[in-house]
């Protein structure tokens, strides 16, 4: 009589790919994600710096700031649209076809918004074509990071998917490293220039990373758990509406894991930008620099932790990781009260580069083993962008709150540290999930 535990790793043996095409599916997860990120956040950037000016000059610098940060957020609104539509196409259709069409409109999105006249030239059209295209970029990237953490953890060994599957998540600082060192190389222009031409161009080089990622991703196969879902019948002709019958409990935890994560996040890679300029006497240059160290650094930080959890379990990696980030919430601005330039960064690394990375590592292939196969690509996504939408809009609340505080940092580290405690919560309500079975459905206690 054969033991189950020993049945399901033959089972799954039988079904794990090749070392060469979990490095090529990873390769690619890596350099799209990557590309994707980068598109998003120059949008950022340019909505701290840029855009209160260039789309908005007829508001106060503060109401232009809060406008910019607006359109921002609309991003993250769009996000869970798109984790439906692309989740339900890559649960139904396959998640290779998925990715090159969220790849694809990603970059449209932002060369047109590196083309869009400004308020001086077409009045109203300008915010309503750039609330527009964000929008369309949010969309994009909604179904972005569950394809590809699904692709690429479904194309993993069972006791290597947190590895692998923490690559694509260095897309994430990766992105921000690339659109951050453009920025600050733009920003070195004139004052008259940057704002007439010179913020364009970190939204026109897209075009070129877009036909990178394409090429790469257009030489990936399917995984062998959506190969089986095809070749089996078992697709789902509504797999949004199957992932919340089946997996509801799933989806409210992951909700709160990626908060915990993305508040943090958003607040030092955007809102800080602002907020460290105008209230705290911090120059652009040390802001911008200090992120592009971080973020470079949290590209190797995050597959150790998402390595780490092969080895420990992803909640015992998330869980401590949460916890730090709990206690940095103040002493994080205390740090950037500071003034000085070291301590500003130190404040950066450790909020990046351990706090975030520790969560955001093991997430890719711990959100992914929550899920049946059949309603993978949805779950990850509508669980990951609900979030999303949360920490999007930190930056524009965060700006309202500090504004009404006088400057003061404490409103912005309270949500911080609510952020984080949500994330604790939920991750010791959550199921440890190291060595699933993917091709198999499971009991998650919803």
């Amino acid at each position: 009589m054969s033991h189950p535990h020993f049945t399901d790793e033959v089972t799954e043996q039988r079904h794990e790919p090749s070392l060469a095409v979990t490095r090529r599916a990873a390769l690619a997860g890596l350099i799209g994600s990557t590309i994707e990120w980068y598109d998003f956040y120059i949008y950022g950037l340019a909505a701290a710096l840029i855009f209160g000016t260039e789309f908005f000059p007829s508001f106060s610098p503060a109401a232009g700031t809060l406008a910019a940060f607006g359109t921002f957020a609309v991003g993250f609104v769009a996000r869970p649209l798109g984790g439906v539509v692309f989740g339900h196409f890559g649960d139904r259709v396959g998640r290779k076809k998925a990715l090159m069409l969220t790849l694809f409109l990603m970059g449209a999105a932002t060369v047109v918004v590196g083309l869009l006249p400004g308020y001086q030239t077409i009045g109203i059209w300008a915010p309503i074509l750039l609330v527009t295209l964000r929008f369309l970029q949010g969309f994009a990237v909604g179904g972005e990071w569950g394809g590809a953490v699904t692709m690429v953890v479904e194309s993993s060994p069972r006791h290597r998917r947190g590895f692998w599957g923490s690559l694509p998540q260095m897309g994430v600082p990766l992105g921000l490293v690339l659109s951050s060192t453009l920025f600050a190389a733009v920003s070195t222009l004139p004052d008259d220039d940057l704002l007439a031409w010179g913020w364009r161009i970190p939204f026109l080089l897209s075009i070129v990373l877009i036909a990178v990622g394409l090429f790469l991703r257009s030489h990936i196969t399917e995984p062998p758990a959506f190969v089986q879902i095809k070749e089996t019948g078992q697709a789902r002709k509504l797999p949004a509406k199957d992932v919340f019958r089946r997996h509801g409990k799933a989806i409210a935890l992951t909700v709160g894991m990626y908060i915990s994560a993305g508040v943090p996040f958003y607040i030092v890679s955007v809102f800080v930008l602002s907020y460290g300029s105008s209230h705290l006497g911090l120059s652009r240059d040390v802001l911008l620099t200090g992120i592009v160290i971080s973020a470079a650094i949290e590209a190797m930080t995050v597959p150790y932790f998402g390595a780490l959890s092969d080895r420990l379990g992803r909640r015992p990696v998330f869980l401590t990781a949460a916890a730090f980030t709990l206690l940095l919430a103040f002493p994080f601005f205390w740090l950037l009260a500071t003034g000085q330039t070291s301590l500003t960064w130190l404040a950066m690394l450790l909020a990046l580069a351990v706090a975030h990375a520790g969560m955001y590592g093991p997430t890719a292939a711990l959100y992914a083993e929550l899920f049946d196969a059949d309603v993978r690509y949805t779950g990850t996504s509508i669980g990951y962008q609900l979030g999303g939408v949360v920490a999007g809009c930190v930056p524009l609340i965060a700006g309202a709150l500090v504004g009404a505080a006088g400057g003061a940092a404490w409103p912005i580290a309270s949500i911080w540290a609510t952020a984080a405690l949500i994330g604790l919560l939920c991750a010791l309500a959550t199921q440890e999930t190291r060595g699933r079975d993917l091709h198999t459905d499971h009991d998650t206690g919803d």
